[in-house]
């Protein structure tokens, strides 16, 4: 079957003999024993060069298939059966290294032949047109045709040093912000000072206290606080190891509400590489709390 889906695809014996590795010889005696079992011609052969009768031609198309679903089912044995290799490239935003990074020392453990290159970044990039494989966003995306995964909520969170609060006490509500001295986060890629957002009730508000430090690095504003410089409004991830050690803690957790989901997006692959799935399966399980269904993305 091979010989004659090849042989009708060229138009020659000598070329599909070529494709094949075999001679042209071999290939024409191939499909004249496949004819003499079917008992009907398949090819109209000239001295120049071959074509598909009526019979062939309905034939062709069947074996077309076949090959290509068993060419696919060979395919996806040797991926599960082999180790995924290959560079990979991801996108991910720069407030990332934290959620990333504590990750990446096991997945190399697992998958030591893949060669992982991130992109911290708040530029928006373009998956299919600048070679990434994958992009890690947050918040409200463009319309798209990626798939895409939940990977973990996150909020914000209020924190301070014990030193601050040792000298300062402790806010209660956020009307309490204004007596209290606040560093605040502006972004690089907006230059927008960002708001501290809180929910009351059934509703969200948001405040823009004043800031008696500011910075342009999300790192550099929990280092002040951890300095006892004033309180911090930041997400809940970049804040979670100071909080567990005890250099920062949460105030006004009951004001505070999940705002957003980190997922990863990546284009749709009749063949899907190994190393991909080796890669979202790994973060996504690691991360951890949402469900691991995958979806073909649409902004809502």
């Amino acid at each position: 079957m091979v010989a004659f889906v090849r042989a009708a695809e060229s138009g020659s014996f000598v070329a599909a003999g070529r494709a094949l590795g075999l001679s042209a010889s071999a290939v024409g005696k191939s499909v004249m024993r496949l004819e003499a079992k079917l008992g009907v011609q398949l090819l109209n052969r000239t001295t120049r060069r071959i074509g598909l009768t009526h019979e062939g031609a309905r034939f062709f198309a069947r074996c077309k298939r076949m090959l290509a679903d068993l060419e696919e089912a060979e395919s996806e044995l040797f991926h599960s059966t082999s180790s995924p290799r290959g560079r990979l490239r991801i996108s991910a935003p720069s407030l990332g290294t934290r959620l990333l990074m504590p990750l990446v020392p096991e997945f190399r453990r697992r998958y030591p032949d893949i060669e992982l290159d991130i992109e911290f970044s708040d530029r928006v990039a373009d998956v299919t047109q600048e070679g990434y494989d994958a992009v890690i966003r947050t918040g409200r995306l463009a319309d798209s045709q990626l798939l895409a995964r939940p990977l973990a909520q996150y909020g914000p969170v209020v924190v301070g040093s014990p030193a601050y609060f040792a000298g300062h006490g402790e806010p209660t509500t956020p009307d309490d912000l204004e007596g209290h001295a606040c560093i605040r986060f502006r972004s690089p890629a907006s230059g927008r000072t960002e708001l501290w957002r809180f929910a009351r009730d059934d509703h969200t508000f948001a405040i823009d206290p004043h800031a008696t430090l500011m910075f342009n690095d999300m790192e550099a504003v929990l280092a002040a606080c951890i300095s006892g410089l004033g309180l911090a409004c930041v997400p809940d991830f970049i804040a979670r190891s100071a909080l567990e050690g005890g250099m920062l803690r949460a105030v006004l957790g009951a004001h505070m509400r999940t705002e957003g989901v980190f997922q990863i997006l990546w284009p749709p692959s009749r063949h899907e590489a190994p190393r991909l799935r080796a890669f979202i399966d790994h973060v996504a399980q690691r991360l951890g709390g949402l469900p691991s269904h995958e979806v073909r993305f649409r902004a809502a």
